[in-house]
């Protein structure tokens, strides 16, 4: 029998995946091209796979060209080859190629649970909604992970409501070491040289900072973020885990996104180092949050994107939201953005491809939930914007949970909140034009008029969701509710 060769997709980047034997990286500009991408993200796709061809030696062959069929047709002819193999990628639109091109198909990996196993689940489940909580636990049940016999550790499945501390009084950061940074080399000098040459060519559309990358594109630069994490941020990643200030980004994230969603880590390993992180003294809510962000939330999303269908992202518009994304939000050119809140979260995104969750829900996603942003685009920004953006890992997290555009599918309701929140969790209200306690008036915050007009407008789409009737009598009560939708109507849009 021939022997086959390995074709590793760009998020198939470690031993994972490699079970020896050949392999084959194509190295597809199409990738990066073709509509705006940040910089950072297509510096680190592109370093992320020459590493791993140099790492691979002559065990490797390997392509630069426009397409993927481009390079089956320059070795294979026009029918392409009859030797590849391929782990199933992680886009319906990579799935549908390798088998248009009749590579054989082993089962995805990558995740903590298998699809196999969350068919299994979900079958088992008779139709009854798929719930995160549901999924997690039985996921622990599974793995054992943080179980003592039939048990959770500590007695509790979640921890969630002992991560929710606002930031410390006065702080300007949680006061934690610098994270630890990869060292660029001759590798990411060629990919600053060659993303100069595209976009001075018109061939790329680049946008966002060129900064030094930041996360890791090889699988012993992961290990050592990960050792990082846990050494220097694990403790605190929990109670801080919601928390906003203006001059920490990372706060005490684990910044292993991007590096998991290329596949340098194995996500099971990862939370089992860290579960026994808790034996060693490392706080359970900590240990418990982190846990469920990596087995729980990312697989769920991960198995989501495979059970709603290939059309989820296109076909929902619930709530009837149709404005464009504004310039600000596809240039990354905050200036004109006079929210503190929202101005430092693009900023963000503009100098580093990347943001925390609450910066992406409570920020940036209940900002283009209560003006209607359209949710198909606003995907695709997640997507093209962030660092570890990619077809499979936004969908649920931006039209389901931040958009609610599927109409409760993916989260029971939709995550709209006023500046109150907003105060509690960062340091930003401090220092705005605007007062998180003001709904009407020349310093009325955005977000909180802004809440109050998002009800408004959906008050129909929301009238039959139990969980909003109490926000939805808080409006029927506003005394100056007129006032603030038709002051909201009239607030100039960003540019």
């Amino acid at each position: 029998m021939e022997a086959r060769t390995r074709w590793l997709f760009s998020g198939q980047l470690g031993s994972l995946f490699d079970d020896g034997g050949r392999i084959l990286v194509v190295e597809a500009r199409s990738l990066v091209a073709g509509r705006p991408i940040h910089r950072a993200k297509a510096h680190l796709l592109l370093s992320a796979l020459r590493h791993r061809v140099r790492e691979l030696g002559d065990r490797v062959e390997y392509h630069r060209v426009d397409d993927y069929r481009q390079a089956l047709e320059a070795t294979g002819g026009s029918t392409g080859r009859d030797d590849l193999e391929v782990i199933d990628p992680p886009s319906y639109a990579a799935r549908r190629f390798v088998r248009e091109v009749g590579c054989r198909i082993l089962p995805s990996r990558g995740f903590v649970t298998s699809e196999e196993q969350f068919r299994e689940w979900a079958d088992a489940r008779g139709g009854s909604r798929l719930l995160l909580e549901d999924f997690y636990r039985a996921t622990r049940e599974r793995t054992g992970l943080l179980m003592e016999g039939d048990q959770p550790v500590g007695g509790r499945w979640n921890y969630d409501h002992d991560n929710r501390a606002s930031p410390p009084k006065g702080a300007v950061t949680l006061g934690l070491p610098e994270p630890w940074w990869p060292e660029e080399d001759d590798i990411d000098d060629e990919v600053r040289h060659d993303l100069d040459r595209w976009q001075a060519e018109g061939a790329v559309q680049l946008v966002g900072a060129d900064g030094p990358r930041r996360f890791a594109a090889t699988e012993s630069e992961a290990e050592r973020a990960l050792d990082d994490f846990v050494e220097s941020r694990l403790a605190d990643f929990g109670p801080f885990e919601d928390a906003t200030l203006t001059g920490d980004w990372t706060m005490a994230h684990s910044l292993l996104s991007a590096p998991l969603n290329l596949g340098l880590l194995d996500p099971l390993r990862v939370v089992e180092r860290v579960a026994a992180e808790h034996g060693r003294g490392a706080p359970l809510a900590s240990v418990e949050g982190f846990v469920r962000q990596v087995a729980g939330w990312r697989d769920y999303v991960w198995h989501l994107y495979w059970h709603l269908g290939e059309d989820y992202t296109v076909s929902h518009n619930a709530l009837a939201a149709t404005e464009p994304l504004p310039e600000s939000f596809l240039t990354l050119t905050p200036d004109a953005i006079e929210a503190n809140c929202l101005h430092h979260a693009i900023d963000g995104v503009r100098e580093h491809g990347w943001a925390h969750h609450i910066q992406r829900l409570m920020v940036i996603g209940n900002w283009a939930l209560q003006r209607g942003y359209d949710p198909v685009a606003l995907n695709a920004w997640f997507v093209d914007m962030f660092v570890d953006g990619t077809p499979w890992v936004m969908p649920a997290n931006v039209v389901g949970m931040s958009q609610h555009a599927d109409g409760g599918l993916v989260a029971t309701k939709p995550y709209a909140s006023g500046g109150a929140y907003i105060d509690r969790m960062t340091d930003h209200c401090a220092g705005c034009v605007f007062s998180p306690k003001k709904r009407l008036g020349p310093d009325a915050c955005p977000y909180t008029a802004g809440y109050w007009a998002f009800l408004d407008r959906t008050e129909g789409a929301l009238r039959r969701n139990h969980r909003m009737a109490q926000p939805l009598a808080g409006l029927r009560r506003l005394a100056d509710r007129e006032a603030v939708v038709a002051q909201e109507r009239e607030r100039e849009p960003l540019s």
